[in-house]
């Protein structure tokens, strides 16, 4: 028995009569945020070069596709060999330069002709609400350009940002304004995907150096927490002088 049918093995065996009460209580839902979180975790290995976490979070990962799995199976759904027939015969499908004799052909445009066959309707069908919502965003922004309802360049959704912003800011009340924000963010997404950067990558670099230079203030002063806002933003200055140039 290679080891994945083993890891197969052992899940159908925590579902089990005589198994693990959590294993055999999960359910689609009750397990879709430990799927989303491994995949971050995933890519919290990668960002770090961390080998060995890499190994252990891909293990994670994939036990949460024998767990969907095993539950579909119980429910006589589908199998994990349906699940690996399924996945084979798409990434043969998806390069017929290379495993049949068919031309190279758009990545996008062979996904769109497999929504197509499926009979899945709209420009903007099958784009993934549990995605991150700047993922989302972006990717909802390139279908509807594929259809050509998209700026010619990036002056618009520049100039876009700035008509949001306003709105935000002549929003009377807490739920008109959080939809203004929303608004603003999907500008900005817009305005990123123009100019060529991937939103949810700048945010993630940002979010990274904001925790680093926060660090470093902390360093700096261990009673960073008592100082007043004046005095932390001095040391954040400080420490982002110390940093070296990030572009030359």
């Amino acid at each position: 028995m290679n080891l994945f049918d083993k890891l197969v093995q052992v899940m159908a065996t925590l579902r089990g009569p005589s198994g693990c009460d959590w294993d055999r209580a999960q359910d689609f839902a009750s397990i879709a945020p430990y799927t989303i979180e491994e995949s971050y975790e995933v890519a919290d290995a990668i960002a770090h070069d961390d080998m060995a976490a890499l190994r252990d979070e891909l293990g994670d990962l994939q036990l949460q596709v024998v767990f969907h799995a095993a539950i579909a199976a119980d429910r006589g759904a589908f199998t994990i060999e349906d699940v690996l027939a399924g996945i084979v015969d798409k990434m043969e499908r998806r390069h017929p330069h290379i495993f049949g004799d068919g031309p190279r052909r758009d990545w996008e445009t062979l996904k769109a002709g497999e929504r197509d066959g499926a009979q899945v309707t709209g420009a903007l069908a099958g784009v993934a609400l549990g995605m991150p919502a700047l993922l989302r965003a972006a990717k909802l922004q390139k279908r509807a350009a594929r259809v050509g309802f998209d700026w010619p360049d990036a002056i618009g959704p520049r100039d876009k940002i700035d008509e949001e912003l306003a709105e935000v800011e002549t929003a009377t009340d807490p739920g008109h304004r959080a939809e203004e924000v929303g608004d603003l963010l999907f500008a900005v997404v817009n305005w990123a995907r123009h100019l060529g950067v991937d939103p949810e990558a700048a945010l993630r670099t940002a979010n990274g150096k904001f925790e680093r230079r926060f660090a470093a203030m902390e360093a700096l002063d261990a009673g960073f927490a008592d100082r007043n806002l004046d005095e932390q933003e001095a040391l954040w200055v400080q420490v982002k002088r110390a940093e070296p140039p990030a572009h030359t």
